[in-house]
């Protein structure tokens, strides 16, 4: 077998660990290359010219025919993102290009991301109060799920929302009933489109297609169908919202907003953050554990996909956690010490020049993030 040459997002957790010859059951005979680039820098030219045999990348990466198109050599592509709306897997399985995603990896991390912004802006809403909350769900894949469990396990109701799977106790309200129901609205739906016809009356087909598009789904429209009074959080893809929207719903009903991704990132309008109650540089996911279970997912695929038997596991690389969610949940005044977001918020309001949040300034503060720590929990998967 020839060397393997690899080709990474530098933003990739412990890629030395993980992707080296004696974990990846190389022989002493064969090197294993790993060229690190930003995310954003991975291009057409420099695949052409490397010609690498895997491709590792993150959610700021779009694979398709454009980036491939002058490239032979590469047979697997490694998502270290639950999300997929950045890859033509169309294309790659015609091309017989093994595609693998981590899928979950990082579901408990976004979860506490939020429950830690609802927290930090109504902390009337602990575990011990008796004012009721109504916590809205759209979307019950691994992340809403996930969410819905904390969620219960504070005592708040969940009406969830997702057209895509059975009814459930959690899956158990319409679109409507969730906009308008809802003290709190938290979105976590990939980014999908619907077909699109052209002038001359061909259909145009995104990459991610689906019977219940979810590009602009919250517009001035369903924005008009929630109270002024809900929190809308969005931790799921900045396209879901149409920005110029929400910014005149804010103007009009002072709405509290938590957002952690951006329609038009990575460069993010001043006037925008203004009127947001929180804003993160798209970190939601970013603690060590869902860094490298991330990480972990890929490893495993691409050692599937070169026929070898996995020999490093994410609990080797992890250091002692004391962080308990059975000690948060029963005292929230120590939420700061598990996850203080104003810091994060902050951070990216820092960053202003000329009226705006630059991309690279944007990308600065997601490379040098210093991952926090999930909470530790004896949570089991909600079956929907």
């Amino acid at each position: 077998m020839k060397n393997l040459t690899i080709v990474a997002d530098s933003n990739i957790a412990s890629l030395d660990e993980f992707f080296n010859p004696v974990a990846l059951g190389q022989n002493t005979e064969q090197q294993v290359q790993v060229i690190r680039v930003a995310g954003r820098d991975i291009n057409a030219q420099l695949l052409a010219d490397v010609q690498p045999d895997v491709l590792l990348i993150r959610s700021v990466t779009s694979i398709n025919e454009s980036l491939l198109s002058d490239n032979n050599s590469v047979k697997f592509v490694g998502s270290a993102t639950i999300g997929t709306d950045h890859v033509d897997q169309k294309y790659l399985a015609e091309r017989n290009i093994t595609f693998a995603n981590a899928a979950g990896c990082s579901k408990h991390s976004v979860a506490q991301y939020v429950v830690t912004a609802i927290l930090t802006l109504r902390p009337q809403y602990g575990a011990k109060s008796m004012t009721p909350l109504t916590v809205g769900i759209i979307g019950l894949g691994n992340i809403g799920s996930t969410l819905a469990q904390y969620a219960s396990d504070l005592g708040w109701k969940i009406l969830g929302y997702d057209p895509l799977l059975a009814t459930s106790d959690i899956n158990n309200a319409s679109l409507e009933q969730v906009l308008s129901q809802s003290d709190i609205l938290s979105l976590h739906v990939p980014l999908t489109d619907t077909k699109d016809t052209d002038t001359q009356g061909a259909v145009s087909i995104s990459n991610n297609v689906s019977d219940y598009p979810t590009r602009h789904l919250i517009n001035a429209e369903t924005l008009a169908l929630m109270s002024p009074h809900t929190m809308l959080i969005n931790s799921a893809r900045g396209p879901v919202i149409d920005a110029a929207a929400l910014e005149a719903d804010i103007d009009a009903t002072e709405r509290q907003v938590v957002l952690d991704v951006f329609e038009h990132e990575p460069q993010i309008s001043e006037s925008l953050l203004s009127k947001l109650a929180i804003a993160t540089p798209h970190i939601a996911g970013y603690t060590l554990e869902g860094k490298l279970r991330g990480t972990q997912i890929i490893y495993d695929a691409l050692c599937e996909k070169l026929a070898v038997l996995p020999v490093l596991s994410m609990q080797q690389l992890l250091p002692l956690n004391t962080y308990l969610w059975s000690e948060l949940k029963e005292n929230p005044d120590i939420l700061p010490k598990f996850y203080d977001i104003k810091k994060d918020d902050a951070a990216l309001r820092s960053k202003i020049k000329s009226g705006k949040v630059k991309g690279p300034d944007f990308d600065q503060l997601r490379r040098d993030y210093h991952l926090r720590r999930e909470w530790q929990t004896s949570m089991v998967s909600v079956t929907v």
